[in-house]
């Protein structure tokens, strides 16, 4: 395995529409206090880590917690690359709305979303099999450029959502199990022949104080 890529996966910290859940998608809402304090505390977790290349959505909640690990690496000398194809799923119309208000405008819609009906995308955003499609495009094209180094992907709860789907061979139908915490460390492993998990949401840097809520 001297040719794979070990991938770090990271959400960004929380926001204050994290908290209201408002969904974000790919609205540009950046932290709050709480996030930020998220952001350092992943940043000294991950400040031994031997770290290649750090990538980034580039939303500024992302970026701002991806600037936070590169300022604890002092070894690393590239910038933060930003690659769009990290951004967290388009909800379109139902950008800014809670989930209530989602639920009680368009609830025919709203069901579907629940359900996880692969091929429903709200108006102006993308369905299930979409952001599988740019997830899978985008941890290929990144991965493949680092072969046997050790790369952190920041990025949404969407995004991280449909690696571990990628890596665990489930669908996007299929119910959501696992966590996937603001700031939580994910591991995986990449080679060009398959994703593979090899530890999911860790929150040991943040004492219990992680968010988890679904497609914000």
């Amino acid at each position: 395995m001297s040719g794979a890529t070990r991938i770090i996966a990271v959400r960004h910290g929380e926001t204050d529409w994290n908290v209201a859940t408002r969904i974000q998608g790919q609205i540009d809402i950046g932290l709050n206090d709480k996030g930020r304090w998220q952001a350092e505390r992943v940043a000294e977790a991950l400040a031994d880590e031997a770290l290649d290349a750090i990538y980034s959505s580039d939303l500024s909640r992302a970026h701002a917690t991806a600037q936070a690990i590169a300022a604890a690496q002092p070894a690393l000398h590239a910038p933060v690359q930003t690659h769009t194809g990290l951004r967290e799923r388009g909800f379109g119309k139902f950008e800014g709305h809670t989930y209530a208000a989602i639920e009680a405008q368009w609830p025919d819609e709203s069901r579907l979303w629940k359900i996880r009906d692969p091929h429903f995308a709200p108006l102006g955003g993308e369905s299930p099999v979409q952001v599988m499609a740019r997830v899978g495009h985008t941890v290929n094209d990144i991965a493949a450029r680092h072969p046997g180094e050790q790369i952190v992907l920041v990025a949404h709860g969407g995004v991280l959502d449909m690696l571990y789907r990628l890596a665990t061979q489930q669908s996007v139908s299929a119910a959501r199990t696992w966590e996937l915490g603001n700031t939580a460390i994910n591991r995986l492993l990449w080679t060009p022949e398959a994703l593979t998990l090899v530890g999911w949401a860790d929150t040991r840097h943040l004492d219990g104080e992680e968010r988890d809520e679904f497609g914000a």
